[in-house]
This record gives structure tokens, sequence and C-alpha cells, in this order.
């Protein structure tokens, strides 16, 4: 990975409109529920990802598709705000993405989207230019063939390509055939090889497609590793939840950020750990983003969960 990159990092992926709806419990099937607020703000995995990584100082471009409306225009002012180098594609007379998040008295969330089919973002609206040239390529996986090209363009540049990947999506397989640090959810190690037991399923799921680490967060539970030769595992952090929104793609931020500096693995899982925690004990996908001194003051200083005994 070159040092004299013009860009570190570049995240082609999910963005959304988010609208947060505090409840003190999740509604019960067929009662009705009053809500006292309720608040617009931007969110998407790669997008939140990206935005963190901008504002802990590592330089970004975004790359993704949205509609022609006024949540377009939100996200493009959040975009610059932040700093963040945005190469958008528009879809004429389309919504952009949205999601109605209904967050319980313990901080967790329940989310409702909606994506319209024209806003898949395909290989063909995407430039190669807009991918070479970074350190870092990060995908989410949903427009699946559109992170595939921008991960086959980044291997062949020599980059390094991490993934967030929570489904499995139609030609995922072709996708993570080109991912170096491939970090999932829970269940999808296991849902993916057929494997009741994660730690073997990440081992296969490394077998399989040369990843040089995976991994599956936990919530939690932290977050367990695997990189050929050892498990790493990292517990989460204990913090006063507000919000579980947007933890996931804070952790992946802060696996990148952990990435750039060249941190042994086990750093980069604590950071992200961190990060995540911090980003929970405010509203939104982004709305906790810590600054990397926070992060590493809860790091040194703060108290963790056990984990499940990994």
């Amino acid at each position: 990975m070159s040092l004299k990159s013009k860009i570190d990092l570049v995240g082609v992926g999910l963005n959304a409109t988010d609208t947060l709806i505090p409840l003190a419990a999740f509604p019960l099937c067929g009662s009705k529920v009053e809500y006292s607020t309720e608040t617009v703000m931007p969110g998407g995995q790669t997008a939140s990802a990206v935005v963190a990584c901008q504002m802990w100082g590592v330089s970004s471009r975004y790359v993704g598709k949205l509609g022609d409306d006024d949540a377009s225009r939100l996200h493009e002012r959040a975009f610059a705000q932040a700093g963040v180098e945005a190469r958008l594609v528009r879809a004429a007379d389309a919504p952009s993405p949205r999601s109605i998040i209904l967050v319980d008295g313990s901080g967790e969330r329940t989310v409702l989207c909606r994506r319209d089919e024209r806003l898949i973002l395909k290989p063909e609206e995407i430039e190669r230019s807009w991918i070479e040239g970074a350190q870092v390529l990060h995908v989410d996986g949903y427009d699946t063939a559109a992170a595939t090209q921008a991960a086959q363009w980044a291997r062949a540049d020599g980059m390094a390509v991490t993934a967030d990947l929570d489904e499995i999506y139609p030609g995922v397989d072709a996708l993570i055939q080109n991912i170096d640090y491939l970090i999932v959810s829970r269940d999808f190690p296991c849902r993916l090889m057929a494997e009741a037991d994660l730690r073997s399923a990440l081992k296969k799921m490394r077998e399989r497609y040369g990843c040089r680490l995976t991994a599956a967060t936990l919530g939690p539970d932290g977050v367990l590793a695997w990189d050929g030769e050892h498990f790493h595992f990292a517990a989460a952090y204990r913090v006063p939840v507000v919000d579980t929104t947007g933890a996931g793609d804070i952790f992946h931020a802060g696996f990148i950020y952990g990435l750039l500096q060249r941190w042994e693995i086990q750093r980069q899982l604590d950071f992200a750990c961190a990060a995540a925690a911090i980003n929970c004990m405010a509203e939104g996908a982004r709305g906790g983003i810590g600054t990397v001194e926070s992060i590493e003051a809860l790091m040194r200083d703060g108290q963790r969960y056990p984990g499940p005994g990994f």
C-alpha cells in the first residue's frame, strides 16, 4: 500500500436517509403507539464508514447512487461538511434510499428500509479512476456487481479491499474472491459455509476465498477474527447505550483506520470495538462518532463485556 496516495480510502456502497423514532419499548403486534420525536439524519453502511474515517484524518472518497430529491441534497451537504469527496450517480425521478429506525429504551434499533430498484449501482456507472490510486477500497456488497467490479480494479491496482457483508446476495461468491479483509455479521459465516460452528466457518471461509482475514462481529459479544494461524477476539466495551444504529458501520471504519496505521490485528479490533461503542452513546448512524483521542481513552480506561468465551 502506497503512502503517497491522494486518497487513502474509497467506499463503494450504501447510503440512506434515516428517520429515527425513539420509543420506550418496541410495539406489540396490533398495538397503537404514540411517539414524541423524530429525527432525520444521513446514514448508510459504506457512507457512514467513509465519513467516520474522514473525521479521523483519512482522506476519503464515496461512490454511490442517489435519487433526485431533498434526501439526495441532504447527503451532498453531509459529505461536503465532512470533507468527503463524493462521486454520486443519479437516478432521475427516483427517491433516494430511506430507512425508518425504531429505537427502544435499551438503545436497540429495528430498521425498515425502502430502496427503489432504479438505485441499484451498476458496474457501467462507475469509473475506474474513481477507484484506483487509493490505499483501501471498502464495500458493503449490496450492489454486488458494482462492488465486484470495483474490488477487481482495486486488487489490480494493489489496494487492500475490506468488506462489510450481512446478506448472501446473488453473485457474492465472485465478490468475496476479491476481498482481503472480510468482516461480516454474526450468522453470515455459518449460513454461507453451511457450518454450525462459527470458528470452523471462519476458517473454511478464509480457506475457500483466500482472504487475509475473516471475522464476524457479535454485537455486545465483540468480534472474532481468523488470520490463517490464530484466532483474535476483542470484547465489546461497556457504555451507556442510546442507539445502536451505525455501530457496525463505525466498527468497520475503526478497522480501516487501524489498517491504514499498520497496527497489529489486536489493536485494530480493539480500536474498532471502542469506536463502535462510542457511536452508540448518541442518536444516529453518525451521531456519536468519537475523536481518535476519545476512542483511545476508552481503550485505555473503559470496562468491557466478558464475551462469549472464545
